[in-house]
């Protein structure tokens, strides 16, 4: 088969994860980037050796096949939806969008026009997560009956001030919820399953100067009768420590500590500590979990982590745009966290549990225009 022709739309800090990422994809050739602002991406091309295109047009033009979306999270659907209206599949970073309008626009222009989307959750590939995943779906822990997710760090305000759209509802279109804990909510719904029902808290507690939410708290309910907790926070310091774990109906337990040690800044620093599996009491198999853990620590220390999983990811929608298949998190999975921050968002508002299946509400529209919760 022809390479794949890839862009990249967007000229940001992780921009260059998708950038290096295409260098170990055989199957395709990154062509170019597409950037609102023409200075930052003709320096972006010129450091990678590619085109720097002027609009979509010329992008689709130039036989481009394929784009990633890099762009602020309230601008993903407007550059997700025009690529895809001139005929190039889209694989959009995480969240895919700020707005439960903004998916469903994503998810429609992508349908109507007849492309490949997929949604960047990388931590989906951790080793850890894998072998979860893996132990879920052949009935070791027996059904799922209970789920928690935490992820506790700290952002000063140095981070927010980095770009100026962070912090803002508008510029963000949240907080702790939409940027640092969207990937744990992502495997959360991927371990557990459809949602029912999920009650509520957030707030701004140690960050005075911010709009958005540096605090979270949730109880849900799953389709299946399974109950889960989610506590996520930028406001402990120091440091980070994210885990997700779910607990079977024999008991038993299966967790993944995505994060620790300090805190990750896409483009700033790296990640300090290796994933692991922080729990495994699965019966015959609990006394693995030290083998486990020297396994993927070693593994994970002997690579590039920044670039890894992204091409793991990156690869599997290069061969389902190849293909036509589906890819490994299609766009409909992305929608998924953004309505379960979502509901956070309103019940928080309203004091009240918020019912499943969620819609947009008026003033939440399409194509970046954010939520204004406060």
């Amino acid at each position: 088969m022809d390479k794949i022709r890839i862009g990249i739309i967007g000229a940001g800090k992780v921009a260059h994860f998708h950038a290096k990422a295409f260098a170990g994809i055989e199957n395709c050739e990154f062509a170019g980037v597409w950037n609102h602002n023409r200075a930052r991406a003709e320096e972006f091309a010129a450091q990678y050796g590619v085109k720097a295109y002027a609009t979509l047009e010329e992008m689709a033009a130039d036989g481009v096949k394929a784009v990633t979306i890099a762009t602020p999270h309230p601008a993903h659907a407007a550059g997700a939806c025009e690529a895809a209206r001139l005929g190039m599949a889209v694989a959009v970073e995480k969240p895919l969008a700020s707005t439960l309008a903004d998916c469903d626009a994503i998810i429609e222009a992508v349908k109507e026009s007849g492309v490949v989307g997929s949604m960047i959750s990388q931590r989906r590939y951790y080793e850890p997560v894998v072998r979860m995943k893996k132990a879920i779906e052949e009935g070791k822990i027996g059904r799922p009956i209970m789920g928690s997710v935490n992820v506790l760090s700290w952002r000063d305000m140095d981070y927010y001030h980095s770009d100026p759209w962070r912090g803002t509802w508008e510029g963000e279109g949240g907080g702790v919820l939409v940027n640092q804990a969207v990937h744990q909510l992502d495997l959360f719904c991927w371990f557990m399953g459809e949602i029912e029902e999920v009650f509520g808290y957030w707030d701004t507690l140690n960050h005075p100067e911010l709009e958005v939410d540096d605090t979270a708290m949730a109880v849900v309910r799953f389709k299946s009768g399974a109950l889960g907790n989610i506590f996520v926070s930028n406001s402990t310091n120091p440091g980070l420590f994210g885990n997700v774990r779910v607990t079977g109906e024999n008991g038993a337990t299966v967790g993944v500590q995505t994060d620790g040690g300090a805190m990750f800044i896409a483009g700033v620093t790296s990640i300090a500590e290796p994933p692991v599996n922080d729990l495994w009491t699965v019966p015959g198999e609990a006394d693995r979990l030290a083998d486990y853990r020297k396994a993927d620590a070693d593994f994970f220390n002997s690579i590039d982590s920044a670039t890894h999983y992204h091409r793991l990811q990156l690869q599997d929608f290069v061969d389902a745009v190849q293909t036509g298949r589906e890819p490994a998190v299609p766009l409909t999975d992305g929608r998924r966290a953004v309505e379960l921050f979502t509901a956070i968002y309103r019940s928080g508002v309203t004091g009240k549990p918020v019912k499943f299946p969620l819609k947009p509400e008026p003033g939440e529209g399409a194509w970046g225009s954010g939520r204004r919760m406060k």
